[in-house]
C-alpha cells in the first residue's frame, strides 16, 4: 500500500483462487476488485481537493482524522479504515497447507494464550460475538504484549499497532458461507501466513515502524 494520496490498490499476494476451497475465487474477487477498489477510490476523492492532507500516511489518517476539516472527518474515518483493514487482511492471506507462528511471535502467543490453539479459541469467540459488521483482531501494545479485540465498522484498535486481522463484514463470506460466520473464520484461519505475521511482531519489537512488510 503506497503511503500516502494518491493510494492505489495492491495486488493479491495470489491468483483469486489460489485459496480455494476455503475462500472461493468469487468472493475473493469481489472482495478485492469491487469492495477493497471501492474504498481507495472514494478515500482519494476525498483528498483530491485538500492538499493539505495528501501527505498524511495512511495510519495517520486512520488515527487522527479528527484533526481533520469536519466535512472530510467521516469520510476519511471509513474509508481510510477499509483501505487499511483490507490491505492487513489480504496482504496475510497465503494458500493452504496452514503455516505456523515462529519465534519471537510464537513465544508471545504462549505467553497472553497459553497455545496457538486457545488463541485460534478466543478470537472465533469474539468474531461470533461481533454484532453487525467489523473486525477481530490480533494486535500488540509498545512492549510487545498481544491481545484480542474487535472493531465496529471500519475502525482500527485503538492504541494497539495490528497484526492480524479478520474480515466480519458479510460481503467476505456470504457466497460461500453464507449467514455461517464461525466457518468462515475456521476457513479463515487456515489461510493466516504465519511467517510474514512474525515478521511484523518481530519488526515491532526492533522499535521500527510495523507496515510496510515487505
Amino acid at each position: 500500500m503506497d503511503e500516502h494520496y494518491p493510494f492505489v490498490l495492491p495486488p493479491l499476494p495470489c491468483g483469486y483462487d489460489a485459496l480455494e476451497p476455503e475462500l472461493d475465487a468469487k468472493t475473493m474477487m469481489l472482495h478485492h476488485d469491487k469492495h477493497f477498489a471501492d474504498e481507495i477510490d472514494r478515500l482519494n476523492a476525498l483528498l483530491k481537493p485538500y492538499p493539505a492532507y495528501q501527505k498524511w500516511p495512511l495510519y495517520r489518517l486512520c488515527t487522527r482524522w479528527e484533526e481533520l476539516p469536519g466535512e472530510l472527518r467521516q469520510g476519511v474515518r471509513e474509508n481510510a479504515g477499509g483501505v487499511y483493514c483490507h490491505d492487513l487482511y489480504f496482504a496475510n492471506l497465503t494458500p493452504t497447507p496452514p503455516s505456523a507462528p515462529i519465534a519471537p511471535l510464537e513465544g508471545a502467543i504462549i505467553r497472553a494464550f497459553e497455545s496457538v490453539e486457545n488463541l485460534r479459541r478466543v478470537m472465533r469467540g469474539s468474531a461470533a460475538a461481533q454484532c453487525g459488521s467489523g473486525w477481530v483482531w490480533l494486535s500488540a501494545d509498545r512492549t510487545g504484549e498481544l491481545s484480542v479485540t474487535r472493531t465496529g465498522e471500519e475502525d482500527l484498535p485503538a492504541s494497539l499497532t495490528p497484526l492480524l486481522c479478520c474480515d466480519l463484514w458479510e460481503h467476505a463470506y456470504y457466497l460461500g458461507c453464507q449467514n455461517r460466520r464461525c466457518a468462515y473464520f475456521d476457513n479463515w484461519w487456515r489461510l493466516i501466513n504465519w511467517p510474514r505475521v512474525s515478521r511484523t511482531y518481530e519488526i515491532l519489537l526492533s522499535g521500527r515502524p510495523p507496515l510496510p512488510v515487505e
